[in-house]
């Protein structure tokens, strides 16, 4: 009881009320849209009161949980994960497009979202056992081959966003640990020979073509770039106030697809408008101070690590859709953590915020 009760005063409560905030104001836009919507049983929204029920749930065992268990086991987690992806391929079911579900009859699972974390796992473990030794390019040649075994996995899917933010993952450790300036250079000729040849072999032509739409969406206006200037004309209608919770034009008539999902954002910008969406930022700036600070804490390489990877997961995908919201990335279906609806990818980031307290309540 007394281990117990240590545990809950040392947890960081300045960053669990900003996730309680975030998810506070998910379930409010998700109403606001289920308002304007034909069905009137607001599936959506218990859904989502659900997942964050099962998420809190999911962050408080994580964060009971000492987190250099999972050092021990990170190299049979990351196997797992591959397995897993690997099954997917073969028996996964198809949503819009990806065959990255598996459908459990009453829920259904997107792995690759889990995957991440297990990715984070490795790379903590792999980047603290060789923390002193990047200077040498073996290691991060190992460490980005692992890297791409997942990101590769992924791509067969197809799910360009989740493979962006696995790779991502991997370049913000690495960035934050040091590599010599003739190596960044290898790694960026690298990258771009591999950009260009998936552009021709890898990529389907659909990917492709909202690849082109970001550059020029106004060139099909009507067809593929259709998401994107919806989105840029809500996030631009929003003005300073916003136009009032299920008020917004453009998700209240329907002309911005997905609202609920892949572009929450330009919802909360046209109903909440500029304060709204620098409130979300605000949340989001002060959750990846939290982390900085408990990284800063760290009295082992590989809490640092992992918490260096949890921020780096949840910094690509918010610049990914804020940006495909904003037109100023391609888009690639990322959720916006915590805020956009659906299970997955919510209980997957509190799991990873979980293991984030834990290195803060161990290194107290």
């Amino acid at each position: 009881m007394k281990s117990f009760l240590i545990k809950w005063r040392n947890i960081d409560w300045l960053l669990f009320f900003a996730i309680i905030i975030l998810l506070v104001l998910s379930i409010s836009i998700l109403y606001s849209l289920s308002l304007n919507s034909d069905s009137t049983n607001f599936l959506v929204v218990k859904k989502q009161i659900i997942f964050s029920i099962v998420g809190l749930a999911l962050f408080f065992l994580m964060s009971s949980i000492n987190y250099s268990i999972w050092s021990t086991y990170s190299k049979l987690i990351f196997v797992l994960f591959v397995i897993i992806l690997l099954g997917v391929l073969f028996f996964g079911s198809e949503v819009r497009g990806t065959t990255g579900w598996i459908d459990l009859g009453f829920f259904s699972v997107q792995p690759v979202e889990f995957a991440k974390i297990g990715l984070v796992i490795w790379l903590a473990r792999y980047f603290s056992d060789h923390a002193g030794e990047f200077r040498n390019f073996k290691h991060i040649l190992i460490s980005g081959f692992f890297t791409l075994v997942l990101v590769g996995l992924v791509m067969k899917q197809p799910d360009l966003g989740s493979a962006l933010v696995l790779m991502g993952t991997w370049i913000v450790v690495l960035l934050f640990t040091g590599i010599q300036k003739k190596h960044f250079l290898w790694l960026l000729g690298t990258f771009l020979l591999v950009i260009t040849l998936s552009w021709f072999f890898v990529l389907q032509p659909y990917q492709q073509s909202r690849i082109s739409m970001f550059f020029n969406p106004s060139s099909d206006p009507q067809g593929e770039g259709y998401n994107v200037i919806q989105s840029m004309v809500a996030v631009g209608s929003g003005q300073f106030m916003g136009r009032g919770l299920s008020l917004g034009s453009q998700s209240s008539l329907r002309f911005l697809p997905e609202p609920g999902t892949d572009f929450i954002f330009a919802v909360i910008a046209e109903d909440l408008g500029l304060l709204g969406a620098t409130l979300l930022l605000g949340l989001f700036m002060f959750i990846f101070y939290r982390l900085f600070m408990i990284m800063r804490k760290s009295q082992d390489d590989f809490g640092s690590y992992l918490i260096l990877g949890i921020a780096g997961m949840l910094l690509v995908q918010l610049f990914i859709n804020i940006g495909m919201n904003m037109g100023i990335s391609p888009v690639t279906g990322i959720p916006l953590p915590l805020v956009s609806a659906g299970g997955s990818s919510l209980l997957a980031v509190m799991i990873a915020l979980g293991i984030a307290q834990s290195v803060h309540i161990k290194n107290n």
